[in-house]
Protein backbone atom coordinates (compact mmCIF):
# COMPACT_ATOMS: atom_id res chain seq x y z
CA UNK A 1 0.00 0.00 0.00
CA UNK A 2 1.43 3.41 -0.67
CA UNK A 3 2.68 5.51 1.71
CA UNK A 4 4.15 8.46 0.29
CA UNK A 5 3.02 7.74 -2.91
CA UNK A 6 -0.30 8.65 -4.98
CA UNK A 7 -3.74 7.34 -3.15
CA UNK A 8 -6.60 6.41 -5.34
CA UNK A 9 -8.82 7.99 -2.60
CA UNK A 10 -8.50 9.74 1.11
CA UNK A 11 -11.35 9.39 2.61
CA UNK A 12 -12.23 11.94 5.77
CA UNK A 13 -13.94 11.44 8.52
CA UNK A 14 -14.17 7.82 10.67
CA UNK A 15 -17.62 7.49 10.88
CA UNK A 16 -20.31 4.93 9.65
CA UNK A 17 -20.00 6.61 6.16
CA UNK A 18 -16.53 6.88 6.21
CA UNK A 19 -15.50 3.75 7.09
CA UNK A 20 -18.27 2.20 5.11
CA UNK A 21 -16.97 3.54 1.77
CA UNK A 22 -13.20 3.31 2.26
CA UNK A 23 -14.18 -0.78 2.92
CA UNK A 24 -16.38 -0.80 -0.52
CA UNK A 25 -13.21 1.53 -2.20
CA UNK A 26 -10.82 -1.03 -1.19
CA UNK A 27 -12.30 -4.05 -1.95
CA UNK A 28 -12.68 -2.75 -5.11
CA UNK A 29 -9.08 -2.06 -5.75
CA UNK A 30 -8.90 1.00 -5.16
CA UNK A 31 -6.05 2.29 -3.01
CA UNK A 32 -7.35 3.84 -0.25
CA UNK A 33 -6.24 6.34 3.03
CA UNK A 34 -8.90 7.01 5.40
CA UNK A 35 -8.03 10.23 8.77
CA UNK A 36 -10.71 10.06 11.61
CA UNK A 37 -9.36 13.69 13.39
CA UNK A 38 -10.83 11.78 17.09
CA UNK A 39 -11.62 7.69 17.38
CA UNK A 40 -13.83 6.00 15.36
CA UNK A 41 -17.37 6.24 15.64
CA UNK A 42 -16.77 9.31 18.52
CA UNK A 43 -19.46 11.52 16.77
CA UNK A 44 -22.56 10.96 15.63
CA UNK A 45 -22.28 7.07 14.66
CA UNK A 46 -21.93 6.06 18.65
CA UNK A 47 -24.93 8.09 19.28
CA UNK A 48 -27.68 6.99 17.96
CA UNK A 49 -30.51 5.12 19.24
CA UNK A 50 -28.68 1.86 17.67
CA UNK A 51 -31.46 0.29 15.51
CA UNK A 52 -31.37 -1.28 11.81
CA UNK A 53 -34.56 -0.32 11.09
CA UNK A 54 -36.96 0.69 7.96
CA UNK A 55 -38.02 4.36 9.99
CA UNK A 56 -41.62 3.67 10.42
CA UNK A 57 -42.09 6.95 10.71
CA UNK A 58 -40.81 8.42 7.70
CA UNK A 59 -43.41 7.63 6.00
CA UNK A 60 -45.37 10.21 7.60
CA UNK A 61 -43.30 12.49 5.33
CA UNK A 62 -43.58 10.59 2.67
CA UNK A 63 -39.88 9.51 2.24
CA UNK A 64 -40.59 5.88 0.85
CA UNK A 65 -37.37 5.60 -1.53
CA UNK A 66 -35.35 6.30 1.98
CA UNK A 67 -37.75 3.70 4.17
CA UNK A 68 -38.07 0.68 1.19
CA UNK A 69 -33.91 1.10 0.87
CA UNK A 70 -33.91 0.55 4.65
CA UNK A 71 -36.81 -1.94 4.53
CA UNK A 72 -34.31 -4.04 2.39
CA UNK A 73 -30.96 -3.83 4.55
CA UNK A 74 -31.99 -5.21 7.23
CA UNK A 75 -31.68 -8.55 6.46
CA UNK A 76 -28.74 -7.57 4.32
CA UNK A 77 -26.79 -5.72 7.62
CA UNK A 78 -27.96 -8.94 9.47
CA UNK A 79 -26.30 -11.49 7.49
CA UNK A 80 -23.23 -9.69 7.17
CA UNK A 81 -22.62 -9.12 11.16
CA UNK A 82 -25.16 -11.13 12.98
CA UNK A 83 -22.65 -10.91 16.16
CA UNK A 84 -23.65 -7.20 16.54
CA UNK A 85 -26.79 -6.61 14.86
CA UNK A 86 -30.42 -9.01 15.99
CA UNK A 87 -33.75 -8.75 15.44
CA UNK A 88 -35.59 -6.68 17.49
CA UNK A 89 -39.74 -6.80 18.20
CA UNK A 90 -41.04 -3.69 19.00
CA UNK A 91 -44.81 -3.07 20.69
CA UNK A 92 -46.44 -0.09 19.52
CA UNK A 93 -49.39 0.55 22.47
CA UNK A 94 -52.68 1.96 21.41
CA UNK A 95 -55.23 3.29 22.66
CA UNK A 96 -58.21 5.11 21.22
CA UNK A 97 -58.30 9.11 21.08
CA UNK A 98 -54.24 8.43 20.56
CA UNK A 99 -51.98 10.92 18.04
CA UNK A 100 -52.79 8.52 15.08
CA UNK A 101 -55.69 6.50 14.14
CA UNK A 102 -55.44 2.61 14.55
CA UNK A 103 -56.38 2.74 10.52
CA UNK A 104 -53.60 5.05 9.80
CA UNK A 105 -51.03 2.55 12.03
CA UNK A 106 -52.16 -0.17 10.16
CA UNK A 107 -51.57 0.96 7.45
CA UNK A 108 -48.39 1.66 7.73
CA UNK A 109 -47.00 -0.92 9.17
CA UNK A 110 -48.57 -3.12 6.20
CA UNK A 111 -46.48 -0.72 3.99
CA UNK A 112 -43.56 -2.02 6.57
CA UNK A 113 -44.18 -5.47 6.09
CA UNK A 114 -44.72 -5.72 1.80
CA UNK A 115 -42.28 -2.26 0.90
CA UNK A 116 -39.27 -4.78 0.85
CA UNK A 117 -36.57 -7.83 1.34
CA UNK A 118 -38.47 -9.00 4.76
CA UNK A 119 -37.64 -12.87 4.77
CA UNK A 120 -36.45 -13.70 8.21
CA UNK A 121 -37.99 -11.20 10.24
CA UNK A 122 -41.27 -11.96 11.46
CA UNK A 123 -44.58 -10.14 10.33
CA UNK A 124 -46.54 -7.36 12.23
CA UNK A 125 -49.20 -8.76 14.53
CA UNK A 126 -51.93 -7.44 16.88
CA UNK A 127 -51.52 -7.95 20.44
CA UNK A 128 -54.57 -8.23 23.18
CA UNK A 129 -52.89 -6.09 25.90
CA UNK A 130 -55.44 -7.19 28.60
CA UNK A 131 -53.15 -10.20 27.98
CA UNK A 132 -50.00 -9.75 26.52
CA UNK A 133 -46.87 -10.22 29.33
CA UNK A 134 -45.54 -6.78 26.93
CA UNK A 135 -49.04 -4.98 29.38
CA UNK A 136 -47.13 -5.66 32.24
CA UNK A 137 -44.85 -2.35 32.97
CA UNK A 138 -47.68 -0.21 31.37
CA UNK A 139 -50.15 2.30 32.89
CA UNK A 140 -52.90 -0.17 32.44
CA UNK A 141 -54.66 2.56 29.87
CA UNK A 142 -53.99 -0.08 26.59
CA UNK A 143 -56.50 -2.49 25.15
CA UNK A 144 -54.52 -3.43 22.02
CA UNK A 145 -50.98 -3.17 20.88
CA UNK A 146 -49.18 -3.08 18.00
CA UNK A 147 -45.94 -5.59 16.94
CA UNK A 148 -43.53 -5.59 14.38
CA UNK A 149 -39.87 -6.12 13.58
CA UNK A 150 -36.55 -3.98 13.43
CA UNK A 151 -33.35 -4.64 14.24
CA UNK A 152 -30.48 -3.42 16.91
CA UNK A 153 -26.90 -2.81 16.14
CA UNK A 154 -24.45 -2.36 18.04
CA UNK A 155 -23.02 0.92 16.34
CA UNK A 156 -19.95 2.02 17.56
CA UNK A 157 -18.48 -1.28 16.89
CA UNK A 158 -20.19 -1.85 13.17
CA UNK A 159 -18.00 1.68 12.27
CA UNK A 160 -14.70 -0.10 13.90
CA UNK A 161 -15.53 -3.52 12.32
CA UNK A 162 -15.66 -1.95 9.03
CA UNK A 163 -12.62 0.04 9.57
CA UNK A 164 -11.04 -3.49 10.70
CA UNK A 165 -11.91 -5.06 7.56
CA UNK A 166 -10.81 -2.34 5.42
CA UNK A 167 -7.44 -2.47 6.71
CA UNK A 168 -7.48 -5.93 6.62
CA UNK A 169 -7.90 -5.35 2.67
CA UNK A 170 -4.67 -2.96 2.21
CA UNK A 171 -6.51 0.68 3.27
CA UNK A 172 -4.01 2.74 5.47
CA UNK A 173 -6.79 3.72 8.80
CA UNK A 174 -5.59 6.56 10.65
CA UNK A 175 -6.99 7.52 13.88
CA UNK A 176 -6.56 10.49 15.88
CA UNK A 177 -5.39 12.08 12.98
CA UNK A 178 -7.15 15.72 11.85
CA UNK A 179 -7.18 16.92 8.19
CA UNK A 180 -6.00 20.81 8.62
CA UNK A 181 -5.02 21.82 4.50
CA UNK A 182 -6.33 20.36 1.37
CA UNK A 183 -5.17 21.84 -1.76
CA UNK A 184 -5.34 20.58 -5.31
CA UNK A 185 -1.51 20.92 -6.69
CA UNK A 186 -1.49 19.30 -10.74
CA UNK A 187 -4.19 17.60 -10.73
CA UNK A 188 -4.34 15.81 -7.50
CA UNK A 189 -5.02 16.43 -3.92
CA UNK A 190 -2.40 17.36 -1.56
CA UNK A 191 -3.94 17.63 2.16
CA UNK A 192 -2.41 17.68 5.56
CA UNK A 193 -2.71 15.60 8.13
CA UNK A 194 -1.71 16.17 11.64
CA UNK A 195 -1.65 13.85 14.38
CA UNK A 196 -3.67 15.01 17.65
CA UNK A 197 -2.00 13.05 20.17
CA UNK A 198 2.03 13.91 18.89
CA UNK A 199 1.33 16.40 16.88
CA UNK A 200 3.48 15.03 14.16
CA UNK A 201 2.42 15.79 10.45
CA UNK A 202 2.18 14.31 7.40
CA UNK A 203 1.57 14.89 3.75
CA UNK A 204 -0.85 12.75 1.38
CA UNK A 205 -1.38 12.55 -2.12
CA UNK A 206 -4.97 11.80 -3.42
CA UNK A 207 -6.36 11.62 -6.68
CA UNK A 208 -9.60 12.07 -5.34
CA UNK A 209 -10.78 13.47 -1.79
CA UNK A 210 -14.21 12.39 -0.08
CA UNK A 211 -15.51 14.52 2.51
CA UNK A 212 -17.07 12.42 4.95
CA UNK A 213 -16.61 14.39 8.17
CA UNK A 214 -20.70 14.26 9.56
CA UNK A 215 -21.25 16.92 11.25
CA UNK A 216 -18.33 18.96 10.85
CA UNK A 217 -18.67 17.84 6.92
CA UNK A 218 -18.93 21.98 6.37
CA UNK A 219 -16.40 22.64 8.40
CA UNK A 220 -13.88 20.95 6.90
CA UNK A 221 -15.29 22.69 3.62
CA UNK A 222 -14.54 25.64 5.45
CA UNK A 223 -10.94 25.24 7.25
CA UNK A 224 -9.67 23.06 5.30
CA UNK A 225 -10.78 24.07 1.88
CA UNK A 226 -10.60 27.82 2.47
CA UNK A 227 -14.29 27.82 1.59
CA UNK A 228 -16.77 30.52 2.89
CA UNK A 229 -20.45 30.39 3.43
CA UNK A 230 -21.31 26.67 3.23
CA UNK A 231 -24.22 25.51 4.97
CA UNK A 232 -25.50 21.68 3.78
CA UNK A 233 -26.17 20.52 6.73
CA UNK A 234 -28.60 20.69 10.05
CA UNK A 235 -27.32 19.74 13.16
CA UNK A 236 -29.86 18.14 15.09
CA UNK A 237 -29.38 17.08 18.58
CA UNK A 238 -30.65 13.78 19.62
CA UNK A 239 -30.02 12.40 23.07
CA UNK A 240 -30.53 9.63 25.40
CA UNK A 241 -30.61 8.43 28.81
CA UNK A 242 -30.24 4.92 30.35
CA UNK A 243 -31.88 3.24 33.66
CA UNK A 244 -31.56 0.37 35.58
CA UNK A 245 -33.85 -2.39 34.16
CA UNK A 246 -37.78 -1.53 33.66
CA UNK A 247 -38.83 -4.71 32.04
CA UNK A 248 -38.00 -8.07 31.69
CA UNK A 249 -39.71 -8.45 28.41
CA UNK A 250 -37.49 -9.07 25.28
CA UNK A 251 -39.27 -6.79 23.58
CA UNK A 252 -39.24 -2.65 22.99
CA UNK A 253 -41.23 -0.19 22.95
CA UNK A 254 -42.50 2.45 20.95
CA UNK A 255 -44.09 4.98 22.11
CA UNK A 256 -45.73 8.20 20.75
CA UNK A 257 -45.87 11.36 22.27
CA UNK A 258 -48.71 14.44 21.96
CA UNK A 259 -46.34 16.49 20.16
CA UNK A 260 -46.09 13.93 17.52
CA UNK A 261 -42.50 13.00 17.77
CA UNK A 262 -41.95 9.51 19.14
CA UNK A 263 -39.18 7.64 21.76
CA UNK A 264 -38.21 3.78 21.90
CA UNK A 265 -37.82 2.29 25.42
CA UNK A 266 -35.15 -0.65 24.47
CA UNK A 267 -33.58 -3.56 26.52
CA UNK A 268 -29.69 -2.55 26.86
CA UNK A 269 -26.90 -4.26 27.96
CA UNK A 270 -28.60 -6.86 29.89
CA UNK A 271 -29.61 -4.96 33.20
CA UNK A 272 -30.60 -1.48 31.52
CA UNK A 273 -33.18 0.31 29.52
CA UNK A 274 -32.41 2.77 27.12
CA UNK A 275 -34.59 5.72 26.55
CA UNK A 276 -34.49 7.85 23.50
CA UNK A 277 -34.49 10.24 21.28
CA UNK A 278 -35.23 13.89 21.37
CA UNK A 279 -34.79 16.14 18.26
CA UNK A 280 -34.04 19.40 18.33
CA UNK A 281 -31.77 21.95 16.54
CA UNK A 282 -28.04 22.54 17.38
CA UNK A 283 -26.22 25.38 16.70
CA UNK A 284 -22.34 25.11 19.32
CA UNK A 285 -19.47 23.10 18.04
CA UNK A 286 -21.01 19.28 17.80
CA UNK A 287 -18.00 18.15 19.97
CA UNK A 288 -19.75 19.89 22.97
CA UNK A 289 -22.58 18.30 23.07
CA UNK A 290 -24.52 16.93 26.14
CA UNK A 291 -28.11 16.77 27.23
CA UNK A 292 -29.91 18.84 28.56
CA UNK A 293 -32.05 19.41 31.91
CA UNK A 294 -34.68 20.26 29.16
CA UNK A 295 -34.05 16.75 27.19
CA UNK A 296 -33.91 14.94 30.46
CA UNK A 297 -36.80 16.56 31.81
CA UNK A 298 -38.89 15.59 28.56
CA UNK A 299 -37.71 11.47 27.92
CA UNK A 300 -38.46 11.17 31.69
CA UNK A 301 -41.94 12.83 31.23
CA UNK A 302 -42.60 11.06 28.30
CA UNK A 303 -41.44 7.59 29.35
CA UNK A 304 -43.63 7.79 32.46
CA UNK A 305 -46.89 8.58 30.48
CA UNK A 306 -46.70 5.02 29.55
CA UNK A 307 -45.03 3.26 32.41
CA UNK A 308 -46.67 2.16 35.60
CA UNK A 309 -43.75 3.34 37.13
CA UNK A 310 -42.50 6.45 36.55
CA UNK A 311 -38.89 7.36 35.06
CA UNK A 312 -36.99 10.26 37.07
CA UNK A 313 -33.91 12.00 36.25
CA UNK A 314 -32.23 10.03 39.48
CA UNK A 315 -32.83 6.61 38.10
CA UNK A 316 -30.49 7.67 35.25
CA UNK A 317 -27.41 5.74 35.24
CA UNK A 318 -25.77 6.89 31.84
CA UNK A 319 -26.35 8.90 29.50
CA UNK A 320 -25.11 10.14 25.42
CA UNK A 321 -25.81 12.78 23.22
CA UNK A 322 -24.79 13.27 19.58
CA UNK A 323 -25.66 15.63 16.61
CA UNK A 324 -26.92 14.65 13.50
CA UNK A 325 -25.81 15.81 10.39
CA UNK A 326 -28.92 15.81 8.35
CA UNK A 327 -29.21 17.72 4.79
CA UNK A 328 -30.65 20.96 5.04
CA UNK A 329 -33.64 20.61 2.92
CA UNK A 330 -35.40 23.50 4.62
CA UNK A 331 -37.87 21.34 6.77
CA UNK A 332 -39.29 23.42 9.41
CA UNK A 333 -38.77 21.10 12.27
CA UNK A 334 -36.03 19.61 13.37
CA UNK A 335 -38.01 15.97 13.52
CA UNK A 336 -39.27 16.78 10.38
CA UNK A 337 -35.70 17.28 8.37
CA UNK A 338 -35.28 14.51 5.87
CA UNK A 339 -32.87 11.55 7.20
CA UNK A 340 -32.26 10.77 3.40
CA UNK A 341 -28.45 11.10 2.42
CA UNK A 342 -26.90 13.48 -0.40
CA UNK A 343 -24.24 12.56 -2.13
CA UNK A 344 -22.78 15.68 -4.33
CA UNK A 345 -19.72 16.15 -6.63
CA UNK A 346 -17.65 19.40 -6.34
CA UNK A 347 -18.51 20.98 -9.63
CA UNK A 348 -15.07 22.56 -9.61
CA UNK A 349 -13.14 19.32 -9.25
CA UNK A 350 -11.72 18.99 -12.37
CA UNK A 351 -8.81 16.47 -12.39
CA UNK A 352 -8.76 16.63 -9.03
CA UNK A 353 -12.93 15.44 -7.53
CA UNK A 354 -14.33 15.81 -4.25
CA UNK A 355 -17.29 14.25 -3.01
CA UNK A 356 -19.08 15.57 -0.33
CA UNK A 357 -21.63 13.58 1.94
CA UNK A 358 -24.54 14.79 3.55
CA UNK A 359 -26.62 12.73 5.62
CA UNK A 360 -27.09 9.10 6.18
CA UNK A 361 -28.34 6.84 8.53
CA UNK A 362 -26.97 3.24 10.18
CA UNK A 363 -29.29 1.29 8.13
CA UNK A 364 -28.25 2.42 5.12
CA UNK A 365 -24.67 3.19 5.55
CA UNK A 366 -23.40 0.14 2.94
CA UNK A 367 -26.04 1.91 -0.06
CA UNK A 368 -24.63 4.88 0.81
CA UNK A 369 -21.18 3.48 0.09
CA UNK A 370 -22.06 1.65 -3.37
CA UNK A 371 -24.20 4.98 -4.30
CA UNK A 372 -20.39 6.91 -3.53
CA UNK A 373 -18.55 4.56 -5.36
CA UNK A 374 -20.36 4.92 -8.47
CA UNK A 375 -19.92 8.76 -8.29
CA UNK A 376 -16.15 7.83 -7.87
CA UNK A 377 -15.91 5.66 -10.56
CA UNK A 378 -17.66 8.20 -12.70
CA UNK A 379 -14.70 11.05 -11.70
CA UNK A 380 -11.64 8.46 -11.16
CA UNK A 381 -12.48 5.38 -13.23
CA UNK A 382 -14.48 2.26 -11.97
CA UNK A 383 -12.22 -0.71 -10.32
CA UNK A 384 -14.54 -4.31 -9.64
CA UNK A 385 -18.22 -4.75 -8.88
CA UNK A 386 -19.79 -3.73 -5.98
CA UNK A 387 -19.14 -6.61 -3.62
CA UNK A 388 -20.25 -5.98 0.00
CA UNK A 389 -23.90 -6.81 0.20
CA UNK A 390 -22.43 -10.96 -0.08
CA UNK A 391 -20.04 -10.51 2.32
CA UNK A 392 -19.72 -10.54 6.31
CA UNK A 393 -17.85 -8.12 9.18
CA UNK A 394 -15.01 -9.73 10.82
CA UNK A 395 -16.29 -12.32 13.34
CA UNK A 396 -19.72 -12.58 11.41
CA UNK A 397 -19.36 -15.47 9.35
CA UNK A 398 -21.98 -17.40 10.75
CA UNK A 399 -25.51 -17.87 9.63
CA UNK A 400 -28.25 -15.44 10.91
CA UNK A 401 -30.05 -16.88 13.63
CA UNK A 402 -26.29 -19.10 14.94
CA UNK A 403 -25.35 -16.63 17.56
CA UNK A 404 -26.45 -19.18 20.51
CA UNK A 405 -24.48 -22.04 18.56
CA UNK A 406 -21.25 -19.47 18.43
CA UNK A 407 -21.87 -18.82 22.28
CA UNK A 408 -22.13 -22.65 22.98
CA UNK A 409 -18.93 -23.48 20.74
CA UNK A 410 -16.78 -20.77 22.82
CA UNK A 411 -18.20 -21.68 26.01
CA UNK A 412 -16.92 -25.68 24.96
CA UNK A 413 -13.50 -24.58 24.47
CA UNK A 414 -12.99 -21.81 27.45
CA UNK A 415 -15.03 -23.77 29.96
CA UNK A 416 -13.88 -21.28 32.92
CA UNK A 417 -15.70 -18.66 30.92
CA UNK A 418 -19.08 -17.39 32.88
CA UNK A 419 -21.87 -17.78 30.27
CA UNK A 420 -22.17 -13.62 30.71
CA UNK A 421 -18.74 -13.42 29.60
CA UNK A 422 -18.81 -15.43 27.01
CA UNK A 423 -22.33 -14.69 25.48
CA UNK A 424 -20.98 -10.57 25.54
CA UNK A 425 -17.50 -11.75 24.01
CA UNK A 426 -19.34 -13.35 20.61
CA UNK A 427 -21.83 -10.46 20.82
CA UNK A 428 -18.67 -8.21 20.27
CA UNK A 429 -16.28 -10.26 18.66
CA UNK A 430 -17.91 -13.27 16.47
CA UNK A 431 -16.01 -15.60 15.54
CA UNK A 432 -12.67 -13.63 16.24
CA UNK A 433 -13.84 -14.02 19.84
CA UNK A 434 -11.42 -17.34 20.20
CA UNK A 435 -8.70 -15.54 18.41
CA UNK A 436 -9.09 -12.75 21.32
CA UNK A 437 -8.66 -15.44 24.34
CA UNK A 438 -5.98 -17.33 22.28
CA UNK A 439 -4.23 -19.91 24.84
CA UNK A 440 -5.96 -18.96 27.83
CA UNK A 441 -7.08 -21.73 29.90
CA UNK A 442 -8.31 -19.79 33.46
CA UNK A 443 -9.38 -16.45 34.15
CA UNK A 444 -6.16 -15.97 35.31
CA UNK A 445 -4.79 -16.66 32.04
CA UNK A 446 -6.98 -13.54 30.75
CA UNK A 447 -4.28 -10.98 32.58
CA UNK A 448 -5.80 -8.05 34.81
CA UNK A 449 -9.33 -7.54 36.04
CA UNK A 450 -10.22 -4.05 35.57
CA UNK A 451 -14.28 -4.86 36.50
CA UNK A 452 -16.95 -5.76 35.24
CA UNK A 453 -15.99 -8.83 32.47
CA UNK A 454 -13.32 -7.10 31.69
CA UNK A 455 -9.60 -8.56 31.35
CA UNK A 456 -6.22 -7.56 30.09
CA UNK A 457 -6.15 -9.92 27.52
CA UNK A 458 -9.52 -7.88 25.70
CA UNK A 459 -7.73 -4.56 26.02
CA UNK A 460 -4.74 -5.75 24.28
CA UNK A 461 -6.83 -6.48 21.60
CA UNK A 462 -8.86 -3.26 21.31
CA UNK A 463 -5.36 -1.57 21.28
CA UNK A 464 -3.21 -3.90 18.83
CA UNK A 465 -6.49 -4.86 16.68
CA UNK A 466 -8.91 -1.77 16.80
CA UNK A 467 -7.01 1.64 17.34
CA UNK A 468 -8.11 1.90 21.19
CA UNK A 469 -5.59 4.41 22.63
CA UNK A 470 -8.38 5.94 25.45
CA UNK A 471 -10.10 4.24 28.78
CA UNK A 472 -13.32 5.44 26.89
CA UNK A 473 -12.24 4.44 23.93
CA UNK A 474 -13.29 0.60 25.36
CA UNK A 475 -15.91 1.37 27.84
CA UNK A 476 -18.08 3.59 25.66
CA UNK A 477 -17.21 2.44 22.15
CA UNK A 478 -15.69 -0.79 21.81
CA UNK A 479 -17.60 -2.29 24.73
CA UNK A 480 -20.37 -0.70 27.12
CA UNK A 481 -18.35 -1.80 30.40
CA UNK A 482 -18.29 1.18 31.34
CA UNK A 483 -21.65 0.81 32.66
CA UNK A 484 -20.19 -1.74 34.94
CA UNK A 485 -16.82 -0.27 36.34
CA UNK A 486 -16.45 1.92 39.31
CA UNK A 487 -14.61 5.64 38.88
CA UNK A 488 -11.69 3.90 40.72
CA UNK A 489 -11.46 0.79 37.72
CA UNK A 490 -11.69 3.25 34.79
CA UNK A 491 -8.80 5.63 36.36
CA UNK A 492 -7.26 2.54 36.76
CA UNK A 493 -7.41 1.12 32.72
CA UNK A 494 -6.82 4.61 32.05
CA UNK A 495 -3.44 4.29 34.08
CA UNK A 496 -2.70 1.02 32.20
CA UNK A 497 -3.73 2.18 28.38
CA UNK A 498 -1.90 5.19 29.08
CA UNK A 499 1.20 2.89 29.45
CA UNK A 500 0.36 0.39 26.92
CA UNK A 501 -0.23 2.79 24.00
CA UNK A 502 2.90 4.80 24.81
CA UNK A 503 5.36 5.15 22.02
Amino acid sequence: MPDQGIFDICVIGGGINGCGIARDAVGRGYSVVLAEMNDFASGTSSGATKLIHGGLRYLEHYEFRLVREALMEREVLWAMAPHIIWPLRFVLPFHKGGIRPAWLIRLGLFLYDHLGGRKLLPATKTLDMRRDPAAKPLKPLFSKAFEYSDGWVDDARMVVLNARDAADRGAEILSRSRVISARRENGLWTVGVQNTTTGALRTITARMLVNAAGPWVDQVLSNAFGKNKVHNVRLVQGSHIVVRKKFSDPRAYFFQNPDNRIIFAIPYENDFTLIGTTDRDYTDDPKNVKISAEEIDYLCSAASEYFAEPVRPEDIVWTYSAVRPLYDDGASMAQEATRDYVLKLDPSGGDAPLLNVFGGKLTTYRRLAEHALEKIGEAIGFKGRSWTAGSSLPGGDFPPTGYAAEVAKLRKAYAFLEDRHAARLVRAYGTRAAKLLGDSGSSEGLGRHFGGTLYEREVRWLIDQEWASRAEDVLWRRTKQGLYLSAEEAAGLEDYMAGATAH
